[in-house]
């Protein structure tokens, strides 16, 4: 896919499930649940034990899931990322580096930031969404609506304290896409082996997003 066609696909279904968890049994499996409850793009984290070998096998076996990387914090992590077929490269923060090396290997680029001088920074250095993190700590939906106030160019993704309860109110503020982990796919439903469970919550946070954009666009 090309960046534009990763780039429309967040943006069409404005849910990026975050994968963290122990094992590498454990991540097939909650890439599987959630891809299958309706949403086909997973960010999954280098802190998943061999997650760099996982992303590779994901992108063999799961053509029709988008599949990122998650907890990107050096040029050479992204690089063995990037070759092992990651479409967008998400942190925490910003770093430049990995930010010039995702715009020169033509992959998506989600850089994290919190104030607004980060926000516009990570934009300027060519950023195609800004994941704001952590939303929750610095307000919540509040938060998001006041930094599209002055900046409506630049997609924010909200991430952190992102909720069932929550997910409306960042999307009616401004919120491009939503980051979710936890919530979305739970630690109990992934040793449960309960696909239902995340298939619901995937369906429900689906609706979620659809009906807070059609109220915004109101």
């Amino acid at each position: 896919m090309t960046t534009t066609e990763v780039k429309t696909q967040i943006e069409a279904i404005g849910i990026i499930p975050a994968i963290r968890v122990g094992s590498a049994e454990d991540a097939l499996f909650a890439v599987e649940a959630v891809s299958r409850g309706g949403i086909p793009i997973v960010e999954l984290t280098m802190t998943v034990p061999g997650a760099v070998g996982l992303i590779a096998q994901l992108v063999r076996n799961s053509p029709g899931t988008i599949v990122g990387a998650g907890t990107v914090l050096d040029v050479e992590t992204a690089r063995e990322c990037v070759e092992a077929g990651a479409l967008f490269l998400t942190s925490t923060g910003l770093d430049y580096n990995v930010l010039e090396f995702a715009k020169e290997r033509n992959v998506v680029a989600i850089p994290g930031a919190m104030t607004p001088t980060e926000v516009i920074t990570a934009w300027k250095a060519g950023a195609d969404f800004v994941k704001v993190f952590p939303c929750s700590h610095l307000g919540g939906a509040a938060y998001i609506r006041t930094l599209k106030t002055p900046l409506p160019q630049i997609p924010l993704i909200a991430s952190g304290g992102v909720n069932q309860n929550t997910a409306s109110d960042f999307i009616h503020a401004g919120a491009s896409a939503l980051g979710i982990g936890a919530d979305l796919i739970p630690h109990e439903a992934i040793e449960r082996r309960q696909t239902e469970w995340i298939h619901e919550l995937a369906r429900r946070f689906t609706r979620i997003v659809g009906a807070a954009r059609e109220r915004r666009s109101v």
